[in-house]
Parts: structure tokens; C-alpha cells; sequence
């Protein structure tokens, strides 16, 4: 066999060495030496000199840095790290079999070593200390007041200082430890031989035989088969490749950045990249492998396995996508990570599947020592049902279903493709979804887009005025989707009362939504029973009062029985045409199902809500009203609901209530919203969800609720993508940061966010942790946005009107001037401009306050400092003009009341102050009083009308409001901005026709929402 080594510089009294499975030279030992040889050496005791040994060997990765004269001696093939110093007195070892170093037994500095140390020790000084380890995590300083930005791109999941809940992936140059720690596969002679001296042939554990020549030499024993695992114990190699090479060709065809000449650094990433770190160098490999062997257990190409993770963190879950021995002859795998719950957005704020896992693109590399333990994961198709589910994963240690994205938390499908035998470097996972049959629909909205159904239904829950609906209607209609809000429920009966105004085709529903779900679940009962729908669930089937008397078979009864009764009267249903469940009558009594019924011979007046208890007698009349009811769609079935959109009020979390419950929101009622809006989602399964909510959502208790949301919608088995929308970066001029949460059922195609259109001037904080939840354009990217509206843009064409004004319409005063003023008072069919202004009316202020308005200048900036009486010290605080009297209103009152003085401290400049025509408004509010907030018109002795505050949340001048003043200006403060939902409507319409992309933003047309190009051509956003 050729001499694979060079040959070493002789020394007079150096003696010579032999031996199949020796890799390194032995060193001069003080001229005195014996010859060391054996089969079983593997590494020369080297000599403790003063001066500097001399290296050789093939396969040495790295030169030793020029060891102190005090620097210990390293032995032993299985040592993975190098040992601290060691005293003269310390006894040498070495051996095959050995696993681990003993400890040089000093008080002070220990050593460590052991083929299964992950981590390499820190160096034990009292200044610097030096990090290592093949999966130590980072250590991550966070700066109290300057926080770095982070990037989608750049980040797994960016959360706060928590190292239990998120573990971090270690990437490739936190796996190579420093020179001193180098860590290298003994045992191959070179690169031409070094799969031949494993011996083993892929496709059999046991591994191929060696020849029987080689075996001779190697072990003395003539003609003796080994495994690879035995080879690789033999060797004392615990992690090596084995098996034939990918050929050249077909390797830099898979992976050809693996061997270009000049690796480039990627540019820095965009939001909607899900790299795990796109600047890491890439390491060139010199070849491939498709099998390897780590601590005797022998890994294929695709294989899901277990990562060594940091002390008292779980391992980390990975699939192996590639294989590959560095230039540098160290073996390395390339990992692609697996997602526990607990890595992703919704931290431990919903308790999954502890066996559900979730795959991503994150992908980096690491030595092939890091494997622990081979894994069997199950893919799953998303909407397999729960009992095929639960068979298939009984047996297995994880499954997955979805993929995790990092920009916008997106959650969705798992792609269709199968890449099981061999993927391209752009493929991203595997798919053996469903081996037993169960139909991957991926496809099948772009195959079924040109069957939909011609009206598609809509549910409107915590409706209010019907603001949200009205503009996800809108924009979907200009996507060509006829989207219809078929039901609506809200409990404040004036915000009905507007819905039903403007939206008569809608059954509009009064009353809580946990009643509303426990009427959705007798209502199907009830056409169960009737027999309007199939269902074989014992559950579901109900045995009522009326069922108990047969009408039909006492007909003669009831006639016997009317000769003996007396003279009283009967009353008799003549007819059922209401349903609803709760207590009707508020009597404070049992909350049950209820009916409305006309008495006959009686009129309207004296219809009354009955219990289904109290109509045993009424089958006849019960019927004909679930029938009629089923027939109109008066209440929504399972199935029947295509698109649910809702934001359940949440109050617990708000900044005014001081008794907040940091530790368990959900135990405070006033959270419970989240739950029943989630509840009846689960009841109807609806195609598509959009919740909306306020900031705090995810501010308050580091976001809890608005993890929970999205741990309910991936337990429902919901794609899902959480984003956060400006309104004014799509045409108003107020700023109001909404969040907006998507759901998408497993045959749909998730929903994308829409860039914005306009600029804005941004308000407000954005929680550190969501920022890149934000719905914006790139760093670097300068796209052509409108200018950003003021409040001249939106209501200057509007007519005067006086603090009393009562009309609640009147005529407008002057043609628009601007595109926008022309958007909002077109008509509802878009044609022609609307003739009537409704609701063009503010509060009246009361004497006092009135006289205070009419004292503020009208002027930019004007407020209640510009009265007499009041001084404004250095550091901005107001304080009394000691020069000054105070000043008194004709009712006695001060002109200056105290609340304005001490508002914030006395740092506040927001009681009556004065809007101007070229600011914005941080957010339309509930109340329009101008006692703490800048809510005053700009040129009149007034606060903002009610249309005034509706232009500014985008309403359409003819959407018509009910109930009294506070009530219409609350309706239009809880309101989502129009223009936000119409854009939001248009994606939706793209995505229900299989149109969205698979990046999370896109591009509006241009001039949206004036457009008249096909949806189609909307543009991705760019990379």
C-alpha cells in the first residue's frame, strides 16, 4: 500500500514506526525514547520538552498554536477537547477504548474532556472569559436604552432576555471552537482513501466487509468482516462519515455554493426573509456524503434527529439536509430546524401538542458530533381529520403539519412538493404528507377558483356600527369577490340599530356573543332534529318538550276535555318568528332557549318571548319556523360561514384599568371575548378568520393574549400570520396602529398584508418584541408613496356649523377639492356623488366650557395656556400668573378649571386645544369632550362633528349612524378604519381566489382604491 504520510524529518535517535492505523508521528522523546508501536495506538504520547514539538500527520485540521513549556501534552483519540495545563507529576494517557481523561487532580482549574462534552469550558480567568462549545448559545448583552433593530431576516424569534422559553440554533461559527479546542476526525489516511478505510457500503448497517488484504494489515487478523459501527469503535472515531462519496458532478449540481471559488457574504435580508442569518459565510466543502455515523448510530441524508442543546434546555430538532466534509477535512452536517411551540411566537401561552413541532427554513451548519439521537417525525397533511391523525402519530416521537416563517409569525401548510430523494438547495422540506392516502389540497384553490360560489357569506361578530365588514365588502368587491356580511352581532343596540340602517340584507343580531354561540349549537340541534341536517353525533341528538305529546293521536282527547272546561280563556300560538338564548325577559331566571310568538286573536303589542319548555304543545308551529329559518339562512350552520371577522373587546388589558391581571389575563372577565370569538370560530369553521385588536394586545403582559390568539387559531389547525396596520398609512389623517391577526383553513391560501399607500407621520410605540410585525416596506427599500393626508384634506369642503347645530341632515356647501373629499362622498354604488350629508352635528358643550372654547385663539398650537391667568415655566409646566388675577365665568366657574392645570402633572397641552389643518390626530377617540384631548375644530367654536370624526376613520359620507350623540361618537371611536379594511378586503379576495402569494405583503394597485386593473396584477412585494 502506498505510504499515504510524508515522510518525517529523521533524528538520530528516532525510531521507526509502523502500523495500518497509525495517524501521527511520534515526537522526539529526549533522544531516549523507546519505539511505540502496536495496532491499537492512535496517537503518539507526545514528548514535554521546553521547546515547541514538531506536527505532522495527513489529517491534522489546524496547527497547534506554540505550546508554553508548561503546556500539557495531549493524548487519547477520543478527547474532543484540549485539556487545561497540566503538572509534571501528571500520568500520560492514551488508549483506544478509553472514553474520557481523567481529571488532573487540582484544586484549582479541573480539566474536562469526553467524546460527549458539547460545550468547551470557559477559561478560567478572572478578566475575559472565552466562550465555546459545539451548542453553547450565545451570550446576548441587551443595552437598557438603546436597543439594537432587528430584522426578520436576522432573527429566529426576537424575544425578550429568555433563555428558557427560546432556544437558539447555533450556527456554524459558534459550533468551530477556538484553535486550542480544535476539534478533528482521526483515522483517515487521506482524502482519496478515507471511505475505503471505514469499509462500509450503504444500504446495510452491518456495512461491507474490508478486503481481506486490508484487514490483514490494519488488525493482523486475516479475512475479518466488520460493521461500520464496529470500524468506527475500532478507530475510536465517534462521528465520521461513511459510505461512497456523492460523485463531484452531481454534488456541485446540488450544491454549488459549497464549491465556488469566492463565497460571497449575502446582502443584508428584508422582513420577509426567513434566513436564519444571511451574512454567515458559507463554508466550501471539499466533498459529500449521503450516510454518517455518530456514537454507533448511523444517519441518512433527510433524517430528522436530535441537536445537543445547551445544559437544561431540551435537545434541539432538526432534519439533515446535507452532508459534507469541510475543506478543512472536518465533517459537518447542514441542519434545517424544527420549531417547538415554545421557540415560536406563542411561546407557553397555549399549551399545543407537546409531540406537535412545526418545520422552518432556518437552516445553518454544525459538526457532525452534535447528533444525539435519531428522530422519527410524521408529516402530516393539515386537514387529515383527528382520528387519522391520532393513529398515525401514536407511535412516532414528533409530528409536523405546518411551516414556521419568521416574517410576520406566519404559520402555514406544509409545501406539497416531495423532496425526499434528493432536494435542490431552494427546497425547503420533505414531504411525505400523508403516506396512507389522505388528498394534499394545496392546489386546489387555483383549481377551484373559477367554481366559486357567486355571494360569499360573511359574520360580523362584535360588530358594532359595522365598520370593519363594510370595508373587507368593499374591497373584495374590487377584487371581484362578492363578499356579503350575512350576520352581524354586536350588544350595544344602537351600533345595531346603524348596521341595519346601512346594511338591510344583514340579520343583525343584539346580544352577547357567548349567547350567540350557545344559539348556534341549539339551532343545529334543532334542525337536526327536524331533519334539515345529517349528523350521526349522539351529542347533537335532542329530545324536546313538544316531542314528548303527539297532537295528532289526542285530537280526540283535547275534544273531550273542551266540553268539561269552563268558560276561561285559551290562548293559542298563532305564530313563532323569533329565536334567541339567553333570558329575553331579564327576569334574572335560567338562561335558556328561547321563541317569540304572536297570540292569536292579539295583537303586535302583545307578542312575547316564551322558553321551549312552555310550548310543549307548539311542534307544528316550532317546525315551520326552523324550516322557513333554515331555508333564509336566518343563523349560520357549521360550513356555512366562509369569512368571520370580529374584534373581541378586551378591556382587562387596557391602561385604564389599574387592577389588570398581569399574570393570567384570561382570568379576568373582562378578557373572556378572546375565548368565545375563538370558541364560535371553532364551532363554524369558517374558510377565513380576521381578528383585529389594540396594541396592547401584545404589550400587555409580553403579549399574552395575543399569543394565546394565535396558539388557539394553529390548535384549530388555522394557518396563521399576525401582523400590525397604521391607518394612516393607507389614506387618513390619523395615525391608529391596529393589530390584525389571519386565519386560513388548510385548503385556503393564506392571506398577505398590504404595503402601505400613503405616508404617515408615526405615532406611538411599537412593542420591541413585534416591531418586525409592523406592515412596512424594507430598510432601504424608498418606495413611491402618496403624500401622507392632513386634516384640511379631509373636512374643509364640510359646511359650518354652529355648538348646537340639531339637524341631523343637511345639504353640502360647496363641491370637493380634493381626492379624497371626491372618495368619500361618492355614492354607495360608486356612482355619482352623494346630495345629503348625515350626522354633520358635534356635541353641545355646556355654558362652560363653551365660553373657554370661545376664548382659545384660532391659531396653530392654540389651548387652554393661551387664557389669562396661566404661565408656562421653563421646564414647560404650567403654573398661576402670580401677576394676574384668576379669572371667573359668568356662572361663577373659572375660566381656567383646575383639572387642566394639574392634566399630566401640569405638562400637558391638550385641554382645549385647537386641531389645525395641517396635523393629524394620533387616533379618533370614543368621547368628545375637549376636557383632556385636542378635539377642537381649527376656525369654530366647537369640537369635531360626528361626520368630521367619521371621515377621519374613512366612513363613507352615506353611511348613516343611530342613537344618541355620545353613542353615535362612540360607535365611530370603536370603529376599524374603513380604508384599512378595505385594503385588507382586497387581499382577501386574492387570497379566497387563490391569487396570494406565498410572500406575507404585496403591493396595492396604484391610485387604489381607484382602480380598474384585474386583482391579479397586484405586485409581490419586492425582496
Amino acid at each position: 500500500m502506498k505510504d499515504k504520510k510524508g515522510e518525517r524529518e529523521k533524528q538520530p535517535t528516532t525510531p521507526k514506526r509502523s502500523g495500518l492505523r497509525e495517524k501521527k508521528a511520534e515526537k522526539e522523546e529526549q533522544h531516549t525514547t523507546t519505539k511505540r508501536s502496536g495496532l491499537r495506538e492512535k496517537k503518539a504520547e507526545k514528548e514535554q520538552q521546553p521547546t515547541t514539538p514538531k506536527r505532522s500527520g495527513l489529517r491534522e485540521k489546524k496547527a497547534q498554536k506554540e505550546e508554553q513549556p508548561t503546556t500539557p501534552k495531549r493524548s487519547g483519540l477520543r478527547e474532543r477537547k484540549a485539556q487545561t495545563e497540566e503538572q509534571p507529576t501528571t500520568p500520560k494517557r492514551s488508549g483506544l477504548r478509553e472514553r474520557k481523561a481523567q481529571k488532573e487532580e487540582q484544586p484549582t482549574t479541573p480539566k474536562r474532556s469526553g467524546l460527549r462534552e458539547k460545550k468547551a469550558q470557559k477559561e478560567e480567568q478572572p478578566t475575559s472569559p472565552k466562550r465555546s462549545g459545539l451548542k453553547e448559545e450565545r451570550a446576548e448583552k441587551k443595552e437598557k436604552l438603546k436597543m439594537p433593530k432587528r430584522s426578520r431576516l436576522k432573527e429566529k424569534e426576537v424575544e425578550k432576555e429568555e433563555p428558557s422559553t427560546s432556544p437558539k440554533r447555533s450556527r456554524l461559527k459558534e459550533k468551530n471552537v477556538e484553535k486550542e479546542e480544535e476539534v478533528f476526525v482521526e483515522g483517515e489516511e487521506d482524502d482519496t482513501n478515507s471511505v475505503d478505510e471505514v469499509g462500509a457500503r450503504m444500504g446495510s448497517n452491518d456495512g461491507g466487509s474490508r478486503s481481506e488484504g486490508r484487514g490483514k494489515r490494519g488488525s493482523g487478523k486475516a479475512g475479518k468482516k466488520m460493521s461500520t459501527i464496529e470500524k468506527a469503535e475500532e478507530d475510536g472515531t465517534s462521528a465520521r462519515f461513511v459510505g461512497d462519496r456523492v460523485p463531484d458532478a452531481e454534488a456541485r449540481k446540488k450544491w454549488p455554493h459549497r464549491y465556488i471559488n469566492e463565497i460571497k457574504n449575502k446582502a443584508s435580508g428584508s422582513k420577509t426573509s426567513n434566513s436564519s442569518d444571511d451574512s454567515e459565510e458559507i463554508t466550501k466543502a471539499r466533498c459529500h456524503y449521503t450516510r454518517a455515523v455518530v456514537d454507533g448510530v448511523i444517519y441518512d441524508l433527510y433524517d430528522d434527529a436530535h441537536v445537543k442543546a445547551s445544559d437544561g434546555e431540551p435537545d434541539y430538532i432538526c432534519r439533515i439536509i446535507e452532508m459534507f466534509e469541510s475543506e478543512d477535512r472536518v465533517p459537518h452536517f447542514t441542519a434545517q430546524w424544527y420549531y417547538r411551540s415554545t421557540d415560536t411566537i406563542i411561546k407557553d401561552k397555549y399549551m399545543l401538542d407537546a409531540k406537535c413541532v412545526f418545520f422552518s427554513e432556518i437552516r445553518n451548519d454544525n459538526p457532525l458530533e452534535c447528533l444525539t439521537q435519531k428522530l422519527n417525525i410524521v408529516r402530516l397533511a393539515l386537514d387529515v381529520d383527528s382520528d387519522a391523525r391520532s393513529k398515525k402519530t401514536l407511535d412516532c416521537d414528533f409530528y409536523c403539519d405546518m411551516l414556521y416563517l419568521l416574517p410576520y409569525s406566519t404559520f402555514v401548510k406544509l409545501p406539497s412538493e416531495n423532496n425526499t430523494t434528493g432536494p435542490e438547495i431552494s427546497s425547503t422540506i420533505s414531504s411525505d404528507v400523508d403516506p396512507s392516502g389522505v388528498k394534499s389540497e394545496s392546489d386546489e384553490v387555483c383549481q377551484t377558483s373559477g367554481s366559486r360560489k357567486s355571494e360569499v357569506a360573511l359574520l360580523d361578530l362584535y360588530s358594532g356600527c359595522g365598520a370593519m365588514s363594510t370595508g373587507l365588502c368593499l374591497g373584495s368587491n374590487l377584487s371581484h369577490l362578492n363578499l356579503v356580511t350575512k350576520w352581524a352581532v354586536d350588544l350595544n343596540k344602537f351600533a345595531c340599530e346603524s348596521l341595519r340602517l346601512n346594511h338591510p340584507e344583514t340579520q343583525v343580531r343584539n346580544e352577547t356573543a357567548e349567547d350567540f354561540l350557545m344559539l348556534l349549537k341549539e339551532w343545529e340541534k334543532l334542525c337536526i332534529r327536524f331533519s334539515l341536517v345529517k349528523s350521526d353525533d349522539p351529542k347533537k341528538q335532542q329530545t324536546y318538550c313538544f316531542d314528548m305529546d303527539d297532537e295528532e293521536d289526542n285530537d280526540d282527547d283535547d275534544d273531550e276535555d273542551d266540553n268539561d272546561e269552563d268558560d276561561s280563556e285559551v290562548f293559542e300560538v298563532e305564530k313563532v318568528f323569533d329565536i334567541c338564548y339567553g333570558d329575553p325577559k331579564e327576569t334574572g331566571g335560567q338562561r335558556d332557549l328561547h321563541f317569540k310568538v304572536s297570540w292569536k286573536n292579539y295583537g303586535r303589542d302583545y307578542d312575547t318571548w316564551e322558553p321551549i319548555s312552555g310550548l310543549g304543545n307548539c311542534r307544528e308551529a316550532i317546525k315551520k319556523f326552523v324550516v322557513h329559518g333554515f331555508k333564509s339562512s336566518i343563523l349560520p350552520l357549521p360550513g356555512d360561514v366562509e369569512v368571520i371577522c370580529g374584534g373581541p373587546p378586551c378591556q382587562g388589558i387596557s391602561g385604564f384599568n389599574r387592577f389588570r391581571n398581569t399574570n393570567n389575563p384570561l382570568d379576568d372577565p373582562k378578557n373572556k371575548q378572546l375565548i368565545v370569538f375563538m370558541d364560535i370560530v371553532d364551532f363554524l369553521k369558517p374558510k377565513f378568520v380576521l381578528m383585529e385588536n389594540v396594541v396592547d394586545l401584545l404589550k400587555f403582559a409580553d403579549g399574552f393574549l395575543g399569543r394565546y390568539a394565535m396558539g388557539c387559531l394553529i390548535n384549530m389547525k388555522y394557518q396563521a400570520r399576525l401582523g400590525m396596520l397604521a391607518a394612516g398609512s393607507y389614506g387618513l389623517p390619523q395615525f391608529r396602529m391596529r393589530v390584525f391577526l389571519w386565519g386560513a383553513c388548510a385548503t385556503e391560501k393564506l392571506p398577505q398584508y398590504p404595503l402601505p399607500t400613503h405616508d404617515v407621520l408615526v405615532r406611538g410605540v411599537v412593542p420591541l418584541e413585534f416591531e418586525g410585525n409592523t406592515v412596512a416596506y424594507d430598510e432601504g427599500v424608498r418606495p413611491q408613496l402618496e403624500k401622507k393626508l392632513f386634516l384640511e384634506d379631509a373636512m374643509f369642503d364640510l359646511p359650518a356649523v354652529a355648538n348646537n347645530e340639531s339637524r341631523d341632515e343637511m345639504p353640502y356647501s360647496g363641491a370637493p377639492k380634493t381626492e379624497f373629499q371626491k372618495m368619500i362622498r361618492s355614492k354607495k354604488m360608486g356612482l355619482g356623488l352623494n346630495n345629503v350629508l348625515y350626522d354633520h352635528r358635534p356635541l353641545v358643550l355646556n355654558d362652560d366650557d363653551y365660553q373657554r372654547v370661545c376664548q382659545i385663539p384660532k391659531r396653530k398650537g392654540a389651548n387652554f395656556r393661551d387664557l389669562p391667568g396661566v404661565r408656562v415655566r421653563p421646564d414647560n409646566k404650567v403654573e398661576w400668573d402670580p401677576e394676574l388675577p384668576r379669572q371667573y365665568l359668568s356662572s361663577g366657574k373659572p375660566l381656567v378649571p383646575d383639572y387642566a392645570m394639574t392634566f399630566v402633572n401640569g405638562s400637558s397641552s391638550k385641554p382645549f386645544a385647537r386641531l389645525w389643518w395641517d396635523e393629524t390626530v394620533p387616533t379618533v377617540v370614543t368621547r368628545a369632550e375637549p376636557h383632556n384631548q385636542a378635539i377642537l375644530h381649527p376656525e369654530q367654536d366647537r369640537v369635531l362633528t360626528i361626520r368630521e370624526n367619521a371621515r377621519l376613520q374613512g366612513f363613507p359620507d352615506y353611511y348613516q349612524l343611530h342613537g344618541p350623540i355620545k353613542e353615535r361618537y362612540i360607535q365611530v371611536g370603536n370603529a376599524v378604519a374603513v380604508p384599512v379594511a378595505r385594503a385588507l378586503g382586497y387581499a382577501l379576495g386574492r387570497a379566497f381566489q387563490g391569487l396570494a402569494g406565498d410572500n406575507p405583503v404585496f403591493s396595492l394597485p396604484k391610485k387604489f382604491p381607484n382602480i380598474n386593473e384585474d386583482p391579479s396584477s397586484s405586485s409581490e412585494a419586492q425582496l
